[in-house]
């Protein structure tokens, strides 16, 4: 057990019940202490840490890439083992104390993964274990994308998983998990084999389609309503260098830009080949830039010569590693500022539909000027129909696999907390507007599940998750009757 402000170790706390749980205290040091913290502290191994406001340690497990998402909590929570993590469960769910479980920390929407209670970092979960016979690597939930791909770099193979840099293990192997690579694979959800998980009771179990065929389902897709995931096993794919990187436009490139997008979409159906276009208003200057993508150190002939004939700045367009393709997407950036990020299905992203996302990035980024509002972003995600068709093993996000989509992702970034609704507020706007205009093009998207990771605030579950509702709310009851999970927070069944 260790408590760390100025590294004290306390002991001698486990008489502590709930009734006592909620008072604070000062110690010697005028720190204030949490008598739930405490407990946790005494009853955990001296390998697990809790730490408080003060120190380093503490700021960094509460640190969220969008501050709509930090929070202060009373003490941060450091698990080395599964094990301990089922202790502060029991105690957690004993003293009906609110908790978050970060990975890596980049949910927008705010307690998510934040909490004025007690929160628990998942950092020291940050193995990459690679079994060549098994054609798998179990990786812990503490880690961002950006190192499992970097870890496995030497073996050359690589595993589905985020396509942007920063994100976490955690959130997007429970999310869902499109990549450059979900074309050829699947969703990262399509990609696990299995989860250590930590049930709401605290026993430490080995989830699988075989072993529980229920909470399989319901992991995969259902974020944490289930217990804390400690890692994943995922299956592995061979990975050679790849080409691609980033090419900025100027405005007056738009129509030849969206002329480009239009046929790579419409054309391209090279499952190795994808692109990630956003148009962007930053603090009053619009821009473009688009990353483009090919599983191979080559690419063929003709795939991707529209995009490169247009007059553009070249930013490391190469051969080069997968793991710095995935760094290179600048998601990560601008860190700091308050969010929301909304990810709408488009069946097809024709010029008219380009165009529509390029006026809304103007038309938002000049009425939101005044609403402390630096960047809105729209940006083009185009997948093959096949998406969905790599597993045969229903998950509980996707509710349905008859067709795959691509996808907008619409992104605002502010400053000032007065404008939280004003943002959400636009962004749906935004979104209702969009799905008009695509479903007089006859797009058929307006009832497509909504992303669960890409779903700003207030979405109801009816949306993300579909027909697929009552049996995960079915076994959310069977696994946490006491509903300890519903102490933290989330997309709640």
């Amino acid at each position: 057990m260790k408590v760390a402000f100025t590294s004290l170790i306390l002991s001698g706390l486990s008489s502590l019940t709930a009734a006592s749980a909620f008072s604070d205290f000062l110690d010697a040091d005028h720190v204030i202490r949490s008598t739930t913290c405490e407990e946790i502290a005494a009853k955990v191994s001296s390998e697990s840490v809790v730490y408080y406001n003060g120190s380093t340690q503490y700021e960094k497990d509460n640190y969220h890439w969008s501050s709509s998402s930090s929070q202060a909590s009373e003490c941060s929570f450091e698990p080395a083992t599964a094990q301990d993590i089922g202790t502060a469960l029991q105690i957690l769910g004993k003293t009906r104390t609110p908790f978050a479980i970060k990975s890596g920390g980049h949910t927008t929407n705010p307690g998510f993964s934040s909490t004025s209670g007690v929160q628990i970092a998942m950092y020291s979960f940050s193995d990459v274990v690679y079994d060549a016979d098994a054609k798998t690597a179990t990786v812990g939930t503490g880690l961002a994308w950006d190192d499992v791909y970097t870890a496995l770099e030497e073996y050359g193979v690589t595993v589905v998983g985020a396509k942007t840099t920063g994100l976490g293990v955690g959130g997007v192997t429970l999310g869902g998990g499109y990549s450059f690579l979900g074309n050829q694979y699947g969703l990262a959800v399509d990609n696990v084999v299995a989860y250590e998980l930590v049930l709401p009771n605290g026993t430490v179990t080995n989830i699988t389609s075989s072993t529980n065929s229920d909470l399989f389902f319901g992991l995969r897709g259902g974020i944490n309503n289930f217990g804390i995931v400690t890692r994943v096993t995922l299956k592995t794919h061979p990975q050679s260098q790849i080409w691609g990187g980033t090419l900025l436009y100027s405005q007056d490139q738009s129509e030849a830009v969206n002329s480009a997008i239009a046929n790579f979409c419409s054309n391209a159906s090279d499952p190795k080949a994808s692109l990630y276009h956003t148009y962007n208003y930053f603090a009053g200057v619009a821009e473009m830039f688009i990353i483009l993508f090919y599983d191979a150190p080559t690419y063929p002939d003709g795939i991707f010569d529209d995009f490169l004939a247009i007059s553009h700045t070249d930013q490391g367009v190469s051969t080069r590693p997968y793991s710095s393709i995935v760094k290179s997407v600048p998601l990560n950036s601008p860190i700091g500022y308050r969010s929301v990020f909304y990810t709408m299905a488009v069946e097809e992203f024709t010029v008219p539909v380009l165009d529509m996302m390029a006026n809304e990035t103007l038309f938002w980024g000049a009425e939101l000027a005044n609403s402390s509002a630096l960047v809105i972003s729209y940006d083009v995600e185009p997948f093959l129909p096949d998406l969905y068709d790599h597993t045969d093993t229903p998950s509980a996000y996707p509710p349905s696999r008859s067709q795959g989509y691509s996808f907008i992702t619409i992104y605002y970034g502010w400053t000032n907390s007065s404008y939280d609704d004003t943002m959400v507020d636009a962004v749906y706007k935004s979104v209702k507007y969009m799905t008009q205009v695509l479903t007089d093009a006859n797009q058929n998207i307006a009832n497509v599940a909504v992303y669960p990771n890409g779903a700003p605030p207030n979405m109801p579950l009816e949306n993300m998750y579909g027909d697929n509702l009552p049996r995960l709310r079915a076994i959310k009851n069977a696994v946490d009757p006491d509903n300890v999970m519903g102490l933290t927070g989330g997309w709640k069944f």
